[in-house]
C-alpha cells in the first residue's frame, strides 16, 4: 500500500533499494521512507522484510525474496548475485525517476542498470559494510581470506560510488572515513538521519532519573560488548548498568556477569520492541555506545539525545559530528 502523505507531483519520484533487512535496518529504512513520502511518491525494493514491519502497510513494497543474506559465505555470495539480478529486473519495470540505493552500495549490477535506463542514481552508505563483513567472516575463515573477500566487496562499493550520480553520507566525517571528499560535487555530506520526535522526546526529566548507565543495540562483537562487560563489573555500587537488546553474546554476558546480575548491579532486558525504546532511553542517565568503525551514524544516538539522554560514544564515522566532547564530573 502507498503512504497517504500529501506529495508534490513536481518532485521526482523515488525508488529506495536496500539489501535484505533485519530489524535494525528496518527501523532506519522506515524513517527514510516516511520522510521521503512527506514530499514525493516513494516505493521500496528489498528482501527479507520482517513480517510485522510497518512498511508493509505504509508504503508500496516490492519484496525480491523472503530469504536473508545467508549464514555461510557461499550462500551469502549466491544470494547477493541473485538479488542483484532480481533488482535489475524490478528497476527496469519501475517508473520512478530516482533510484536510491540505501545501504546497498556494493550492488554494482543494478546501479549500472539503473544508469543505463536513464534513472538518476544515488547511493547512501549506512556504515562501513566491507569492514563489518570482514569482522564477521574472520569468525568463519582465515584472516587473509576474510580480508581478501572484504577487499572485493570494497572494490564493488567504490565502483558503485563511481557509477552513481552522487553519494549521500550522514555527515562530513562519515564521508572522510569512506575516503570520499566532502566538498566533491558528487558527494552530499549532510544526509543526516531521521528521528520520530513525536515518540522520542523527554518523558522523564533528567533530574528524576536513577543512576542507570545503559547500552541499547545488538549484543555482538561489533558493538564491543565484551569491553562494556568489563566496565559494567567495575562501576560504583550506586550505579546500575543495563544492557538493552539481544544478540549472540547474551548467554556469554549472563555467565560473565552472573554475580553482578544477581545483586542487581547489571540488568539484561532482552529484546525490546521499537515502540518501547523511548521509555527505555528516558530511564537512562547515560547511554554508552563503544562501536567499532563499522558504524555510519547510529540512530540510537539521535534518539537518545531527543530523549534528553547524554551519550558517550566512540569517535567513529559520523559520530563526532553529532556527539561533542564534554567533561563529566559525575553522572
Amino acid at each position: 500500500m502507498r503512504s497517504e502523505s500529501v506529495t508534490d507531483e513536481s518532485l521526482p519520484s523515488v525508488c529506495v533499494v536496500t539489501h535484505p533487512l533485519a530489524a535494525a535496518g528496518e527501523n532506519a529504512t522506515r524513517s527514510l521512507l516516511d520522510t521521503l513520502s512527506a514530499v514525493t511518491s516513494v516505493a521500496l525494493v528489498t528482501a527479507d522484510l520482517p513480517a510485522d514491519s510497518e512498511i508493509r502497510d505504509r508504503h508500496e513494497l516490492v519484496e525480491l525474496t523472503q530469504k536473508g543474506a545467508g549464514d555461510s559465505v557461499v550462500t551469502a555470495a549466491v544470494r547477493f548475485l541473485l538479488n542483484q539480478l532480481r533488482m535489475c529486473r524490478v528497476i527496469a519495470d519501475r517508473d520512478e525517476d530516482v533510484i536510491l540505493f540505501f545501504g546497498a552500495t556494493s550492488y554494482l549490477l543494478p546501479i549500472i542498470a539503473a544508469r543505463l535506463l536513464g534513472k538518476t542514481v544515488l547511493v547512501e552508505p549506512r556504515g562501513d559494510v566491507p569492514l563489518t563483513l570482514r569482522l564477521n567472516w574472520e569468525q568463519q575463515l582465515p584472516d587473509q581470506v576474510a580480508a581478501g573477500l572484504a577487499g572485493a566487496v570494497r572494490a564493488l562499493e567504490r565502483a558503485g560510488f563511481a557509477a552513481s550520480h552522487g553519494v549521500i553520507t550522514y555527515t562530513p566525517e562519515m564521508a572522510c572515513q569512506l575516503d570520499l571528499h566532502p566538498e566533491s560535487p558528487s558527494v552530499y555530506p549532510t544526509g543526516a538521519r531521521y528521528v520520530r520526535t513525536d515518540e522520542f522526546r523527554v518523558q522523564r526529566p533528567y533530574g528524576d532519573r536513577d543512576r542507570v548507565v545503559g547500552f541499547l543495540g545488538r549484543l555482538d562483537e561489533e558493538k564491543n560488548i565484551r569491553e562494556l562487560a568489563a566496565v559494567a563489573a567495575e562501576l560504583p555500587d550506586d550505579v546500575t548498568f543495563r544492557f538493552i537488546g539481544d544478540g549472540d553474546l547474551r548467554a556469554w554476558l549472563e555467565s560473565e556477569l552472573a554475580s553482578e546480575i544477581e545483586r542487581g548491579a547489571v540488568e539484561l532486558t532482552g529484546w525490546v520492541d521499537h515502540d518501547d525504546v523511548p521509555a527505555q532511553l528516558n530511564d537512562l542517565s547515560l547511554l554508552v555506545l563503544p562501536s567499532q568503525p563499522t558504524e555510519g551514524l547510529p540512530t540510537t544516538i539521535l534518539e537518545a539525545l531527543a530523549c534528553g539522554t547524554p551519550v558517550l560514544a566512540s569517535p567513529v564515522s559520523g559520530v563526532p559530528d553529532v556527539v561533542r566532547a564534554v567533561s563529566y564530573t559525575h553522572l
